[in-house]
């Protein structure tokens, strides 16, 4: 699977509805690794110790069917590796036995099925099955799936957080109503005896007045059988509202790990684009530098940036790339060290963050003619501590405002960028076609 189709595929589970939409995005993700390869999720159920529903995307929907088997089939090592979850577990030359009990659809040349297990808080709750065709050679599918399946249990783990808050809500009403129903119901019939006893009291004898004391003893004690019902109904709300707490914080834990997977995949498309960049346009200097500055500045949602690079003089940048910046600066500025933001930056070597608006509404920096709001980011390209060149970023779209972790990313990606440049001999090349022109 590229590394590539790993960001869109994390953005399509973190904005699934369901755990339909989620299963739908993970076989299209198996149709860019492998067009022959079939994907399900069995889910388990734990009290019956079964596995009980088979969902198998297909195009723009999930295919049901019921299965109501256990995994006690499988030889006792894949099961205890299923049971555990983590990795996929192949079962070989027995492929074809568990994909018919399975009622998976099997390869006519044969096929190699692969399991893994999918656990909620440590108990086994899915199962995802691969099968895949043989092949003699190049790498199996469930090896470059993996990443795509690990991404898929963030997502089914935030479903089955969800799905277990939703029964115990349920759980808690039924039992409440219940409860107040019957008490209702009892309270409604004693009253009636009541009232038709006290209506019969003044002629009835001694008798009579015994039964209507035992009445009264009755209601009382129904009254304080309903007491007991609601504060056994309290404590269970307070029960549940604890777990749901606990839920809720799990679930901002799996967010978080979530949202980290996902810096780290675009971190490593950024990358891989980079070098995409560098192998297609590395004879052309326009072509590279122009690239790279897109690259940069559509990440980092920037409408208005600029590269600069090292000149020939001393302590001196020059403009290679821009955009959004006014008609009247033209390419082949010369830039000073230690004039405006670029050439304090070109100094220091340092990134610099300015992200106050209100701060930035007083900083010298901002008669910079290359910035215009008030939260920018400027960080030098070094190569083998040697300057490159400055890119500066400003005029976030929607107003948006750099953080700190803008800087860490943009720090990251601007190790390749100067390494692209210093290795391309960007700053020479680039400035002597700006010359010619």
């Amino acid at each position: 699977m590229s590394i590539r189709s790993l960001p869109s595929l994390a953005h399509a589970l973190g904005v699934a509805p369901d755990l339909d939409a989620a299963l739908v995005a993970l076989g299209e993700a198996l149709a860019e690794a492998d067009r022959s390869a079939l994907v399900s999720l069995f889910r388990y159920d734990g009290r019956r110790d079964m596995l009980r529903e088979r969902l198998t995307p297909t195009g723009d929907h999930v295919v049901r069917g019921s299965v109501d088997t256990t995994i006690d089939h499988l030889p006792p090592a894949a099961r205890t590796m299923v049971a555990g979850g983590g990795q996929f577990v192949d079962l070989g030359d027995r492929s074809a036995e568990y994909a018919r009990l399975f009622g998976l659809a099997l390869f006519a040349d044969g096929g190699i099925l692969s399991l893994r297990g999918l656990t909620i808080d440590g108990d086994l709750s899915g199962v995802v099955a691969l099968y895949e065709q043989r092949r003699m050679f190049g790498t199996r599918t469930s090896e470059r799936f993996a990443p795509a399946v690990a991404l898929f249990e963030l997502a089914y783990g935030r479903f089955g957080e969800r799905e277990a808050r939703d029964e115990a809500v349920r759980t808690l009403e039924d039992v409440t109503q219940r409860v107040h129903g019957e008490y209702i119901r009892k309270l409604g019939a004693l009253e009636g005896e009541l009232g038709h006893a006290r209506g019969a009291a003044s002629r009835s004898s001694d008798a009579d007045t015994e039964r209507l004391v035992q009445l009264e003893r009755d209601i009382a004690a129904a009254h304080e059988a309903e007491r007991r019902a609601t504060w056994k109904s309290a404590s269970v709300e307070q029960q549940l509202t604890a777990a749901v707490a606990q839920l809720e914080q799990a679930h901002i834990e799996l967010h978080r790990r979530h949202e980290a997977l996902r810096q780290k995949t675009r971190t490593l498309y950024l990358i891989e684009r980079s070098l995409r960049i560098d192998n297609t346009s590395h004879d052309d200097p326009r072509q590279l530098v122009d690239g790279l500055l897109a690259l940069v500045g559509d990440d980092m949602l920037a409408q208005r940036c600029s590269l600069m690079l090292r000149a020939p003089e001393p302590e001196t940048l020059y403009l290679a790339a821009a955009r959004g910046l006014s008609p009247n600066i033209v390419l082949g500025a010369r830039i000073p060290y230690r004039k405006g933001v670029a050439g304090i930056v070109a100094v220091s070597r340092e990134p610099l963050l300015v992200q106050d608006a209100t701060e930035a509404d007083r900083h010298p920096l901002l008669r910079d003619q290359y910035l215009t709001t008030g939260s920018f980011i400027s960080f030098p390209l070094v190569y083998r501590d040697e300057l490159v060149g400055v890119v500066n970023l400003t005029n976030r779209a929607k107003r948006g405002v750099f953080v700190e972790e803008d800087v860490e990313r943009v720090s990251l990606l601007a190790l390749v960028i100067a390494l692209i440049a210093a290795n391309a001999r960007l700053p020479e090349r680039l400035l002597g076609e700006i010359g010619v022109r």
